[in-house]
């Protein structure tokens, strides 16, 4: 049976990997999955190329004057502007959106009861406690696309009862391009530094998190929001091979971890073959070639963004949905000039400082502590 696969963000780094993934999967055994649905932002040629190859029914463009120009240069093809329209189409939807915009999609296909591949962040992470009552939508099933929390989701099926079983989850960090520097050396990085990742081929808002720390703080708070594990029983491992994206240790002592070589394609196939697996074998390890695997403590002090986010989670209520945005918004004015890498934690502090401790109800309010937390956070970034 064919599986039908919609990618929402196609033009990114997930999404086109999700293509590789597929096409692979296609060589082996033609049929196996069909990609009827793609949303993308304004990648005009990027788009026309993936409809060219894969054929899909619906294609969603965020942009007007992108979404114009596609619908004049292809014909058979539905083009739309709403990305959530990609999931009437599908079984399997893989979310490869960007920041806060993947929001819509995460929540529309939970709610079609339908397979959601998820490898945006911040939409579980700011919609923590709407997102959750949805994953009890009969025929809803989440699976993480991040490749450390596919590793938590695998070593997790080894227990048949992980709620009496499961003594803490281990995210493993590369630790980023800055691993072993202080808060001193770090003063005056570039921009080019930071997005130079020793491990992973990445966007460059993820690429940024990682240097910082962030994404592992958010990480944390997607563990516990995913598996339901408190946040004293969340730890964070500094491994810089990145073979071992994650562990379990469980309550006899054991533990039990996923190891690959670095790459989304492992993570993406698993999500689009759940429950079983599929056939190509990305990451199979040389164990012939494999040197030493080491691990070390995440430098807390230097790399603030990582308690920044434990204690965001345990505020609870929007105060994860500000952190987000706050640091959506110092990453771009880092990226663009405006200020210093050391600086994307100063903002972020300051914006939690002002969290209002509102608890939403539903989508509308997230959204609003969203656009509340950018604002905010503009303005500083606007002084700094």
């Amino acid at each position: 049976m064919t599986v039908r696969v919609a990618i929402a963000g196609s033009t990114g780094s997930i999404g086109t990997q999700t293509i590789e993934v597929i096409r692979a999967e296609n060589d082996r055994a033609p049929g196996s999955y069909a990609v009827t649905a793609l949303s993308a932002g304004s990648s005009v040629d990027l788009v026309l190329a993936q409809i060219d190859e894969l054929r899909p029914d619906v294609v969603a463009i965020a942009d007007e004057d992108a979404r114009r120009e596609v619908a004049a240069r292809t014909t058979g093809v539905t083009i739309v502007a709403d990305s959530a329209d990609v999931i009437d189409v599908a079984d399997v939807i893989v979310n490869g959106v960007v920041g806060f915009a993947g929001l819509a999609v995460t929540v529309g296909t939970l709610r079609a009861g339908k397979r959601l591949a998820l490898a945006n962040k911040e939409s579980l992470i700011a919609a923590g406690p709407v997102v959750q009552p949805l994953r009890t939508t009969p025929g809803a099933e989440l699976v993480p696309v991040d490749s450390e929390h596919c590793a938590l989701h695998q070593c997790l099926r080894s227990s048949s009862a992980p709620d009496r079983e499961v003594a803490r989850l281990l995210l493993t960090a590369s630790g980023g391009p800055f691993r072993g520097r202080t808060e001193d050396d770090l003063a005056a990085v570039t921009v080019e530094s930071a997005l130079a990742h020793p491990t992973w081929a990445m966007g460059p808002k993820i690429t940024v998190d990682s240097s910082t720390l962030m994404n592992k703080g958010l990480e944390v708070i997607e563990a516990h929001e995913l598996y339901g594990t408190p946040y004293e029983d969340i730890d964070v491992v500094v491994h810089p091979q990145s073979v071992v994206h994650s562990m379990v240790e469980f309550s006899d002592g054991s533990t039990i971890a996923q190891l690959s070589m670095p790459t989304m394609h492992l993570p993406i196939g698993y999500a689009l073959g759940y429950p079983d697996r599929i056939a190509t074998p990305f990451g199979r390890i040389d164990w012939t070639t494999l040197g030493s695997l080491d691990f070390e403590p995440p430098d807390r002090s230097t790399f603030r963004c990582l308690d920044l986010a434990y204690a965001a989670g345990r505020i609870g209520g929007t105060a994860p949905a500000w952190l987000s945005a706050a640091n959506e918004v110092a990453v771009e004015g880092f990226l663009s000039g405006k200020v210093r890498w050391n600086a994307i934690a100063d903002v972020c502090v300051e914006v939690l400082e002002r969290h209002d401790g509102a608890i939403p109800s539903d989508v509308d309010d997230v959204i609003e502590a969203d656009q509340i937390a950018r604002r905010i956070a503009e303005r500083i970034v606007e002084q700094q």
